[in-house]
């Protein structure tokens, strides 16, 4: 993703970015059940790096697994590239958490984006403090390895209903977790542009008094008033 798109994609809402890709016919990425832990952190924009977790066995998921220094889950925290958003699969079970404050805060530090997982974060008062955005469907104390087994890292999963690769752009912001196909990401940066601008200028409208028919969407003498004021 280049410097431009990011910009671009910071600046975009998730409601927007959903009309977009809504039109090239995807209606299913929009990740269900999550939430921001940090309402006031800023909006969430990377690619996204994968952790895909498997129902616990108990045989096989004893305290002492988090020695093995090869453990899926604390590799991803550790290989993760900078500025990737960390996007985990806990098949829609927050019964048990994905991740802690520790983990959280030492993705933080390595530059992380972002975490978004459709199962539970532990710590979650602590990682509401943080600056870097974190959406899960709850908050939930247990750790993983009551219920969640780490397996694997940046591969394609499922996340909140969504088909979710390594490589993708997670977008996040109050509305929730949006997942724009990489090879369309600069494509709906460049349409995001002139539809932030529209939809600012309809809100100004809307503020006045003036009421939505021939507005939103807009007919043509609307779009030639809209013309008009972009060139101002």
């Amino acid at each position: 993703m280049n410097s431009d798109t990011h910009a671009i994609l910071k600046a975009t809402s998730t409601a927007s970015i959903a009309t977009m890709l809504y039109k090239r016919g995807l209606r299913g990425q929009y990740i269900q059940g999550v939430a921001r832990l940090n309402p006031a952190a800023q909006r969430m924009v990377g690619p996204v790096y994968t952790l895909r977790y498997i129902p616990a066995r108990e045989d096989l998921n004893p305290i002492t697994v988090f020695q093995d220094t090869n453990h899926p889950q604390r590799r991803a925290v550790e290989e993760i590239p900078s500025g990737h958003v960390l996007v985990m699969d806990c098949r829609q079970d927050a019964s048990a958490a994905s991740a802690g404050s520790i983990l959280a805060t030492r993705l933080e530090i390595r530059g992380c984006a972002g975490i978004v997982t459709d199962g539970g974060l532990r710590d979650a008062e602590e990682i509401a403090q943080l600056d870097m955005p974190s959406f899960c469907t709850k908050p939930s104390a247990p750790t993983n390895l009551t219920k969640h087994q780490a397996m694997d890292l940046d591969v394609p999963i499922g996340c909140g209903g969504v088909a979710v690769f390594p490589g993708d752009i997670a977008v996040g912001d109050g509305d929730g977790v949006i997942i724009i196909p990489a090879h369309l990401a600069d494509e709906i940066a460049q349409e995001a542009k002139g539809m932030e601008k529209y939809e600012a200028w309809v809100i100004e409208q809307v503020k006045s008094g003036r009421p939505i028919i021939g507005l939103y969407p807009m007919n043509e003498d609307t779009r030639a008033e809209f013309e008009a004021y972009l060139d101002e």
